[in-house]
């Protein structure tokens, strides 16, 4: 099995540590999402944590561009939490949540 084409969903949360002001923190936050727009890939940004959709490499390779783009940003400690689903018949971010979405919610 060719494991860079498996349909997986990653939910990533990079965290810029040691920032004095929220302002600060975000900042580095949007960069860290502006790496991921930058791939090419669907992601959904939510107010903890960003789920990138995709072939299994592509997330890995997004995930490192955003940790990177913490560290460049000048942060003094950077941490970076995901959770990876692989495999087939996943489902897409959109199909789980679209029905609550278009409620409101």
């Amino acid at each position: 099995m060719n494991t860079g084409s498996i349909r997986s969903a990653l939910a990533i949360q990079c965290l810029p540590l040691g920032l004095e002001g929220r302002e600060e923190t975000w900042s580095a936050v949007d960069r860290a999402i502006a790496a991921i727009d930058a791939s090419g890939l669907t992601y959904t940004v939510g107010p903890f944590e960003t789920v990138i959709e995709g072939p299994l490499d592509r997330l890995l390779e997004a995930a490192a561009a955003a940790h990177k783009a913490l560290l460049e940003s000048g942060v003094p400690t950077a941490a970076t939490y995901m959770k990876l689903w692989s495999g087939r018949g996943i489902g897409t971010s959109e199909e789980k949540t679209g029905k609550y979405r278009s409620a409101g919610h």
